[in-house]
């Protein structure tokens, strides 16, 4: 019984995981454990600007 509890457990937050990986371009997946349990997912996402030249600070005079 336990075995099943924990294969269901385990497939839960696989799926969360492959969730927000499949949800974000750029970022990152952290996976929290405490006492060898998963216990939370975290998700940070990063938004890339384009590379275009920026204009030369004004000279002075």
């Amino acid at each position: 019984m336990s075995q099943n509890i924990a294969e269901s457990d385990t497939e839960s937050w696989i799926k969360i995981v492959h969730q927000k990986v499949e949800a974000m371009r750029f970022g990152s997946v952290q996976i929290i454990v405490h006492e060898g349990r998963v216990t939370q997912v975290e998700s940070t996402e990063k938004t890339r600007l384009p590379d275009s030249p920026s204009p030369p600070p004004p000279r002075k005079k």
